[in-house]
């Protein structure tokens, strides 16, 4: 009788237990969530970091438009109808000219 009750693992499951998956949620987590995040805003960062004038470009909010001027934090870009506005660099999403001229 006493050999059974020390061969029984202790009620609730002991730390190792808990902690365990509680370990693989944050691997699973960093895995599929942090890691594809990070991996993208650097990608964005080049993308931006190789922009230059003449260059299609489309903003986060959506206003496309072709570079006419950079200085270091800005772009003047020119929309429709010769329109120019001012834009941060954190502004631009996706760049147009890449995406319309199909790599040979």
């Amino acid at each position: 009788m006493t050999l059974t009750v020390i061969l029984d693992p202790p009620p609730g499951g002991g730390m190792l237990g808990t902690l365990g998956p509680m370990v693989l949620i944050m691997i699973v987590f960093y895995f599929f969530m942090i890691r594809p995040q990070v991996k993208k805003a650097k990608d964005l960062k080049k993308m931006v970091a190789e922009l230059k004038k003449g260059d299609k470009i489309v903003t986060t909010a959506g206003i496309h438009g072709r570079i006419t001027d950079m200085n270091e934090t800005t772009f003047l870009i020119e929309v429709e109808g010769g329109t120019k506005i001012r834009f941060d660099k954190s502004a631009v999403s996706l760049d147009a000219t890449k995406a319309v001229v199909p790599k040979a």
